[in-house]
């Protein structure tokens, strides 16, 4: 399978997931230019809320930022489809409340979040701000914005500007925290480059080396977005289904789909990692191929069939949380590939949604 990569299939992201480290190394020095949206935004301890909203892909990142951001910060921050604070705003947040709405969009052209911050932009104790990877964008043109200067794609499938968006909002989050929360992220990027160098062969072997019929990822906290953005790269890349679920979750009826054939991926945190790895236990127990993406290996999980260590385990949950994404991305990469499909340009996708 190796040499199918230097067909036209899969030629733009490839290049992009490896990339990433670039890209996240970049958001890091962008940031330090852009030190006073912090202060303007995170720094300002009057908001009541603060809101992290996306669609598709970006909501699941602003799931990861508003756990961050409660986590580090001690506020209240939820994360919310786009569509809500349009069509069900006073359901999804409380009225009278003073809000800080940020938006997620790498294009910084989605519909719904654009029809969400137009929504509030008026409201007195509603303000706005957001993330993109594009500074000319409509959102960044309406709203402060953070920019990720490499995170920009062609391909329509999200990977690298995924990373450095979710990275640059966790930096910012860790700078308006203060301590050792920076020094956590600066952790990260020394970390982050040889996960993606290790992540491509290790996703290519399981590939190549196993079939399954069933894909299921788990992750609790803040890798319970990233298990819903995983599974979501797999089905957008290949076309295959899957499914995501809280870890402990997952036991309470779904687990009724696992057989033989079945990949469960575990992304394991060190907070609830001894209850966690009973649940991934249970699983291979009922014929599951269990792949962990965990900190390291030990007696605990010698029971897995795969385990991608990702180290940092002096690092909090939240910080670690990019480092998961890489080889999960070329596990997407190297199914399409091997099923013939091409995840450059997936049926039915585009970059930008419009309505």
């Amino acid at each position: 399978m190796t040499g199918v990569v230097t067909l036209t299939r899969g030629q733009l992201t490839l290049p992009e997931i490896g990339g990433q480290a670039e890209a996240l190394a970049a958001a890091w020095e962008q940031l330090k230019n852009q030190e006073d949206w912090v202060h303007s935004y995170f720094g300002d301890t009057e908001y009541e809320e603060v809101v992290f909203i996306g669609s598709g892909s970006s909501y699941y990142q602003a799931q990861v930022m508003a756990t961050t951001f409660k986590s580090w910060l001690g506020r209240s921050a939820v994360a919310l489809p786009s569509s809500d604070i349009f069509l069900f705003r006073d359901q999804s947040v409380a009225r009278g409340r003073k809000v800080l709405l940020v938006g997620v969009s790498r294009s910084g052209e989605s519909s719904e979040v654009i029809l969400a911050l137009e929504s509030v932009k008026a409201l007195s104790n509603w303000t706005i701000c957001g993330i993109s990877c594009y500074k000319t964008s409509r959102l960044a043109l309406m709203a402060p914005c953070l920019i990720s200067p490499l995170g920009k794609e062609q391909s329509t499938v999200m990977t690298k500007s995924f990373s450095s968006m979710t990275y640059m909002m966790q930096a910012a989050i860790a700078l308006a925290a203060g301590g050792h929360y920076a020094e956590q992220m600066e952790a990260v990027l020394k970390l982050h480059g040889d996960i993606v160098n290790r992540g491509k062969s290790f996703a290519e072997s399981l590939v190549e080396d196993n079939e399954f019929i069933k894909y299921i990822y788990l992750g609790m906290g803040a890798y319970y977005g990233l298990s819903q953005e995983v599974g979501l790269k797999l089905k957008e890349m290949s076309y295959v289904w899957t499914e995501s679920y809280g870890t402990l979750e997952f036991r309470h009826g779904p687990k009724s789909v696992v057989e033989p054939g079945t990949l469960v991926c575990l992304l394991v945190s060190e907070q609830a990692r001894a209850y966690e790895l009973k649940v991934a236990e249970e699983m291979k127990a009922y014929g599951a191929f269990v792949l962990l993406v965990a900190t390291s290996k030990g007696k605990d999980t010698a029971f897995a069939d795969a385990v991608f260590e990702i180290g940092g385990e002096t690092l909090s949950d939240e910080a670690r949380a990019v480092l998961h994404l890489p080889l999960l991305q070329y596990f997407g990469f190297f199914t399409a590939m091997k099923r013939g499909v091409d995840p450059d340009h997936p049926r039915n996708l585009t970059q930008v949604v419009t309505i």
